[in-house]
C-alpha cells in the first residue's frame, strides 16, 4: 500500500523588499512522503522568493525528471524561468539551462558539494544559473513552527529572511552564489 502525500496550506505574507514584491500567498503544497520537511520548506521559500506572474509548482510533483519543481511560464506557456531545488545533477542543470531563459536553484546543501557536480559535466550557461543557498539551521528552527494550517509573515531584506510565525521570528541569510568556482 502506497502512503499518500500530507498537504500542507501556509498563509503568507510576502514582503520581499529587495525584488520590490508584496503579495499574500494561499499555498497548498503536498509533502511527497519520501519528501523531508527541509526540502519542502526550501521548495515554499523559492516559490515565495520568485513571485511573479506565472509562477507555478509542478504538475508532475517530485518525481518528475522532465519539469522544475517550480516555474515560471509567461502567457503564450513559454517557459521563462526553471526553479529547482536541493542538489540536482549537472545533466538536469544542462537541461534546465537548455529549456529556460532563466535557472534558479535554492538550496540548502553545502556549495562544495554542488560545485563538485557542477564541475563533473558540461553544463550550459553554467556561470548564469542563480544559486541561493538558504542556512540549515534556519531551516531547522522553521521545521517546528510549520504544521499542516500554518500563517506567516516572511519579509526579505539585504540578503536577509525573517519569518514570524505565532508571534515568534525566525532570521536567516539567504546567500547568492555561484556554481563557478572563483579564479
Amino acid at each position: 500500500m502506497a502512503l499518500s502525500a500530507t498537504t500542507y496550506r501556509l498563509k503568507i505574507t510576502l514582503s520581499d523588499v529587495d525584488r520590490g514584491v508584496y503579495e499574500a500567498l494561499d499555498l497548498r503544497l503536498a509533502m511527497h512522503p519520501s519528501e523531508t520537511m527541509r526540502w519542502m520548506l526550501t521548495r515554499m521559500l523559492a516559490y515565495c522568493l520568485s513571485y511573479e506572474d506565472g509562477i507555478a509548482f509542478s504538475k508532475g510533483g517530485l518525481s518528475s525528471t522532465d519539469e522544475p519543481p517550480i516555474a515560471i511560464h509567461d502567457p503564450t506557456g513559454l517557459l521563462l524561468a526553471w526553479i529547482d531545488i536541493g542538489a540536482p545533477s549537472a545533466e538536469r542543470l544542462h537541461k534546465a539551462s537548455k529549456a529556460a531563459r532563466r535557472v534558479a536553484l535554492f538550496t540548502h546543501v553545502e556549495l562544495g558539494m554542488l560545485r563538485r557536480e557542477a564541475s563533473s559535466r558540461a553544463i550550459h550557461k553554467v556561470d548564469a544559473i542563480e544559486v541561493f543557498r538558504l542556512e540549515p539551521a534556519f531551516l531547522d528552527a522553521l521545521e517546528p513552527k510549520i504544521d499542516r494550517n500554518t500563517t506567516l509573515e516572511l519579509v526579505r531584506t539585504d540578503g536577509q529572511l525573517y519569518v514570524t510565525v505565532e508571534g515568534k521570528q525566525i532570521e536567516g541569510a539567504l546567500t547568492a552564489c555561484s556554481l563557478v568556482e572563483p579564479a
